[in-house]
């Protein structure tokens, strides 16, 4: 369910202000002011829902972080409800954690929940939404993903791959906000560029295969000269593939976002030409460091929002690739930066 996160990666990623400082039994002075280095810390983690992979890879990642500097966690799932990350907050306030990190079902009911940690003095940062509505609560950072980032690299990717490109741009649903920020960042590009590719068609997959493979289909027949395609997902970029394959086609381009781990495949299987990855694994381990290097060393974020990198992978290199189950190599990539 990465077009809810979207609703949709999506993609498509510190941040500042500080939160009110810690309560729990190893104690931060109040606003994050203090120094809890070399003490032992108990942090929280809210998650949205780990049976949705990206959530649970990034809690996995924070989990990690957490690991590397000697902190305790207590990941709770909300199960996509709002009763249940209500519950999940009061249960982390009672056990007197160092500090929480959340992932919201909503900016509003991040909002709420973000409060509730004021109100209990716990330092709280936020990930997966930029928190960009009215008083959301003192939170140190959110880090996320920038859709219209990572449809303007697709994009770009493509004009340096081959000036003149056209462009069949296979978009997700439309309704929920994420297709629509694709689309603000292929526009964006496509301007930039000013003539250097065009974007012939777009019609949408609704981030399924078999509604990739439909819609490829009556392009392919209807006679529109395409020699790009940009996938807004893996899934449709397979159904993309099998229409192309089937029509004898199949040599033809395609450049997915996200760099699941069946994206990937995908890149070794030469179904995909390239992926603009954005690894959620990085989200994890970000948004553990925003929290803990506020809480231990008393450090706030240089920003207030980070977006989520994006890293174009190619078939023919993919060195640069991180998957999403490689704590290790976003945590030293975040340590690098």
């Amino acid at each position: 369910m990465k077009k809810l996160l979207a609703a949709a990666l999506a993609c498509a990623m510190a941040l500042s202000l500080t939160a009110c400082g810690g309560g729990g039994s190893s104690a931060s002075t109040p606003n994050g002011s203090g120094s809890n280095e070399g003490e032992k810390l108990t942090f929280g983690y809210i998650a949205y829902d780990m049976s949705d992979i990206w959530n649970e890879y990034s809690a996995r990642a924070f989990e990690y972080a957490a690991g590397q500097n000697g902190v305790k966690t207590v990941v709770l799932d909300s199960k996509n409800s709002l009763e249940e990350s209500i519950t999940a907050m009061e249960s982390l306030i009672q056990q007197g954690v160092d500090g929480i990190s959340i992932f919201p079902i909503s900016t509003e009911q991040g909002a709420q929940l973000v409060k509730m940690a004021n109100e209990a003095n716990i330092p709280v940062t936020v990930e997966n939404f930029a928190m960009d509505i009215e008083n959301p609560g003192d939170y140190i950072a959110s880090v996320a993903c920038e859709y219209d980032k990572i449809g303007e690299a697709a994009i770009k990717w493509i004009a340096e791959q081959k000036e003149g490109a056209k462009i069949f741009f296979c978009a997700g649903q439309q309704g929920a906000g994420v297709y629509e920020k694709y689309q603000e960042g292929v526009d964006r590009a496509v301007e930039e560029l000013n003539g250097k590719v065009e974007v012939v068609s777009v019609l949408h997959g609704d981030w399924l295969t078999d509604k990739a493979y439909n819609v490829t289909t009556d392009l392919i027949n209807s006679g529109t000269e395409f020699d790009y395609i940009f996938a807004n997902n893996d899934m449709m970029a397979q159904g993309c593939y099998n229409a192309l394959k089937d029509a004898g086609k199949e040599g033809l381009p395609i450049v997915s976002t996200g760099g699941s781990p069946d994206g990937y495949q995908m890149l070794q299987d030469g179904v995909e030409a390239a992926n603009m990855t954005a690894p959620v694994s990085l989200q994890g381990v970000k948004t553990f460091l925003n929290l803990y290097n506020q809480v231990a060393l008393g450090q706030a974020p240089a920003e207030k929002f980070t977006a989520l990198p994006v890293i174009p992978v190619s078939a023919d290199d993919t060195s640069s690739y991180i998957a999403w189950d490689d704590y290790e190599a976003a945590y030293a990539f975040l340590q690098e930066s």
